[in-house]
């Protein structure tokens, strides 16, 4: 379970970082990274940074992976790195 202790502690270390990077720094975490122009412009970050914005997201179901608000049923984070306006 994604507390959002965690959730702070990945943003602090994730700028310049892959995802296989914080998946070693923080164990039992998912990792997925993209752009935040792929991430639907209606969904609210759990958190922000100057560089990232920063998602939950499930895999309750076992079949898919859905984006959440709920850090009970969190089980991974999704680091969308800003676009610069013009990019």
């Amino acid at each position: 379970m994604l507390t959002p202790d965690t959730l702070a502690a990945v943003a602090a270390a994730a700028s310049g970082k892959s995802a296989t990077q914080l998946r070693e720094q923080f164990p039992g975490v998912m990792f997925t990274e993209c752009s935040e122009d792929d991430v639907p412009a209606r969904l609210k970050p759990a958190l922000e940074t100057p560089a990232d914005f920063f998602f939950l997201f499930t895999n309750a179901s076992g079949h898919c992976l859905e984006f959440t608000s709920d850090f009970d049923v969190a089980t991974g984070i999704v680091v969308a790195a800003r676009v610069e306006a013009g990019e």
